[in-house]
């Protein structure tokens, strides 16, 4: 005997039999937005060079032996000061070691401190700002006028100054970037809860007896991170360019660690006679501060106007 076509016999004397669904159907939403999100990056060829630019840089961080085989480390005094060739693609420094082997395994330094710097802007002042938002009063004016102060020092002096408290090293520099980058978080999530908040649906949410954890969790958070996301893509780009000024002026990992910044600082004592030294490192950060804040303006503007 074949299964039922109605729920409720009930129903069935009513005339409102449903037929049972054989099963699940299929969710083309999913890959539409697959092919229109593949569609919007081939159509820029700078938002696709891009991309392609941080998957690189992303893949020598985690497998920089997939870029080279040679040891960042260990040089050939007979071969220092070469220019950029078929077997040193970057030349070589002063010991003979190749360049472009310490820019790929410095490019997981540098990620590194990066990604930690942004983790920590984007949790502390995320934080900060969506309880400022959402509990408002008196918390609200506390919290946006410790945030007022963050926002009238530098970044970079600010940076300094807590690296220099905290001592040196590649954790301590991306730490020290991510209080400095805290303010403008706080900022940003601040006026998104406020924004939701203020919506029909959460006020409904409110009516209907939710509690204010359920509110929070189901309602304002999910559609207030979007622009705080984007923010994170862009402070990407600053985070690398103040990791590597900190560790340009020496505050970073220690020698012979080639981080990005210092390779530049070890590279401008041969700038006469061997300009790769800080020419090719320096055009690494830029290429990827440039893809960084493409791919940020893309995800901010042009992809959600056409959502």
């Amino acid at each position: 005997m074949s299964q039922s076509l109605v729920d409720d016999p009930a129903e069935a004397a009513l005339g409102l039999a449903r037929p049972v669904a054989a099963g699940p159907e299929p969710d083309p939403g999913r890959r539409v937005d697959v092919r229109r999100l593949l569609r919007f990056v081939v159509r820029r060829p700078g938002l696709l060079l891009s991309v392609i630019v941080l998957v690189l840089v992303v893949l020598a961080s985690f497998w920089p032996d997939l870029f080279t085989s040679q040891d960042p480390l260990k040089g050939v005094p007979s071969l220092n000061f070469r220019g950029p060739s078929g077997s040193h693609w970057f030349g070589t420094d002063e010991l003979g070691r190749d360049v472009f082997s310490r820019v790929v395994h410095g490019a997981q330094l540098s990620l590194k401190a990066t990604l930690i710097a942004v983790l920590v802007a984007f949790v502390v002042g995320g934080l900060l700002g969506v309880v400022a938002g959402f509990v408002g009063r008196w918390v609200d004016d506390v919290l946006m006028r410790f945030v007022d102060v963050l926002l009238s020092i530098p970044a970079l002096f600010m940076s300094l100054a807590l690296v220099t408290a905290l001592g040196y090293g590649t954790v301590k520099v991306a730490v020290a970037v991510g209080i400095a980058s805290v303010a403008a978080f706080a900022r940003v999530a601040r006026a998104e809860v406020l924004r939701v908040r203020q919506a029909v649906f959460v006020e409904a949410s409110r009516a209907s007896g939710a509690r204010w954890y359920s509110v929070l969790g189901r309602h304002v958070l999910p559609n207030a991170t979007g622009p705080v996301i984007v923010l994170a893509t862009l402070d990407f780009g600053s985070s690398i360019l103040a990791v590597s000024a900190l560790s340009f002026l020496g505050y970073g990992a220690p020698p012979p660690a080639p981080e990005w910044g210092t390779l530049i600082s070890d590279g401008r004592n041969y700038l006469a006679n061997a300009w790769w030294l800080t020419a090719l490192p320096g055009l690494a950060i830029a290429a990827t501060v440039l893809a960084t804040n493409r791919i940020a303006r893309a995800l901010d503007g042009e992809w959600s106007r056409q959502r």
